[in-house]
């Protein structure tokens, strides 16, 4: 059985990757710092990787945070949504 994890773009990184979305296929969990590296490769020649650096992250409905992203665990059937910074109000 394959599993995925789901990875939606908003604002800037949306039209940095050139689609709203990317679909990994997985054996198992992977940790953020893994989800944002393969995003980064599969868009390795646009603005995406520069992007992905300042965006705030949600894994599911809640905040990754600050913390390290290779102690942060992604399972299967996640979602992973990267919001850039925004302007304006």
């Amino acid at each position: 059985m394959t599993n995925v994890i789901e990875v939606r773009y908003w604002a800037a990184a949306k039209s940095a990757a050139g689609t709203v979305s990317d679909r990994f296929e997985v054996d198992g969990p992977l940790t953020l710092a893994e989800v944002v590296r393969r995003a980064a490769a599969l868009h390795a020649d646009t603005r995406l990787p520069e992007v992905l650096k300042v965006c705030s992250v949600l894994i599911g409905d809640r905040p990754a945070g600050t913390g390290d992203p290779g102690g942060i665990e992604v399972p299967p059937g996640s979602t992973v949504e990267f919001l850039p910074p925004f302007a304006g109000g």
